[in-house]
């Protein structure tokens, strides 16, 4: 059982069609487009000084707005400056007070200067129309499908959470997982990215696929050293994350859990009924430092055992000690193991007391 990472907004088909036969438009069909609504926007100043009473400048704004989403940036000034200059001859022969047409003269301006800094931030990635947004949609869904858990054997179920702050399309924790070793093991890394929501989004995806990489391609020993290798080689200036890796053995049971500045796992013991923290095998954070090496904690489940990761955003919120988060996180855990029928990783990140403040992610493996 899995629950889904994010919430998943596909664009309307008419948006990708839209998107799409734009994108594909190159100088010449560019050019074009520009004649023909630079020819439409003279049309209508000429409208609009001809029966100022019947045909409002106002009607251009639909134009402006059309051009500012589909025109490269280049054309996009060239045909407001036709459109600001008809718009300027056209003054004199509104109707109205001058407060009016002063109001709905610049009204129309500060559309345009809107759609120009639009048009600017396009350039940046290279998109025009929804293609960018289709661009940020595919690379989301990218990051939730890393997430999804792969199919176990009888006798294991598994589940997973991972809420983006303040419900943001992107979230700086990510989650990859892999049948491993001819499908006898389950390889997990849960990973914090520095920062968060959006600002976290990029770093995630390329962290997502790297790491999902990387899963059954080494020994687990190695995973986090070369996880740590392959970040700083980033150099990015926020480049550090933490994460925490799983093994564990679906034959008999054996887990190992490598951890890099992560909070600690917890493992809970069907015999006991407690959650026990496992505080040992743990390490730097990833992308600060080369050549460090990572300590692993190993263990076994047992019939009825349960091993818990969890992000920080789970126990940790301002004016709170991380003792008072991690003791409302395991009692939320163990108030979801006892009823059985309710989902662990759901309410552990209901119970987190940062709430919609922080990234939260959650991964729980249940041996029944």
């Amino acid at each position: 059982m899995a629950t889904d990472v994010l919430a998943r907004r596909a664009p309307t088909t008419l948006t990708r069609r839209l998107g799409g036969t734009v994108a594909a438009s190159g100088p010449r069909r560019d050019r074009i487009v520009f004649a023909v609504l630079a020819l439409i926007a003279l049309t209508f100043v000429v409208l609009v000084m001809s029966w100022p009473t019947r045909v409002p400048i106002a009607t251009l704004a639909p134009l402006i707005l059309l051009s500012g989403l589909y025109l490269p940036h280049r054309h996009l000034v060239g045909l407001y400056i036709v459109i600001g200059i008809g718009i300027a001859m056209t003054i004199p022969r509104l109707s109205g007070t001058a407060m009016a047409r002063t109001l709905i003269v610049s009204s129309m301006f500060a559309i345009m200067a809107m759609m120009v800094i639009v048009a600017s931030s396009r350039v940046r990635v290279g998109s025009i129309g929804f293609h960018g947004e289709n661009l940020f949609v595919e690379l989301r869904d990218r990051i939730a499908r890393s997430a999804r858990l792969p199919g176990l054997p009888d006798g294991w179920t598994a589940e997973s959470a991972v809420r983006s702050a303040y419900g943001e399309g992107f979230s700086g924790d990510f989650m990859v997982a892999e049948r491993t070793h001819g499908g006898r093991h389950l390889e997990v890394a849960l990973v914090d990215v520095s920062g968060k929501g959006r600002e976290a989004g990029t770093r995630s995806l390329l962290l997502s696929g790297a790491l999902g990489a990387l899963l059954g391609s080494l020994s687990p020993v190695n995973f986090l050293c070369e996880a740590n290798r392959y970040l700083v080689r980033q150099g990015w200036e926020e480049g550090f994350a933490t994460a925490v890796h799983v093994d564990i053995n679906l034959d008999t049971g054996e887990f190992s859990v490598g951890n890099a500045g992560h909070p600690a796992p917890v493992r809970y013991s069907f015999g006991t009924g407690n959650w026990d923290i496992l505080e040992g095998g743990r390490g730097p954070v990833l992308g600060i430092m080369q050549g460090v090496t990572f300590a692993r904690t190993h263990g076994t489940l047992s019939m009825g055992d349960a091993l818990m990761i969890y992000s920080d955003g789970i126990i940790e919120s301002r004016g709170h000690d991380l003792s008072e988060g991690t003791d409302r996180m395991l009692g939320a855990a163990s108030e979801a193991m006892i009823r059985r029928g309710d989902s662990v990783a759901d309410a552990v990140v209901s119970s987190a007391r940062s709430g919609e403040a922080d990234d939260r992610a959650v991964f729980v493996i249940v041996r029944s």
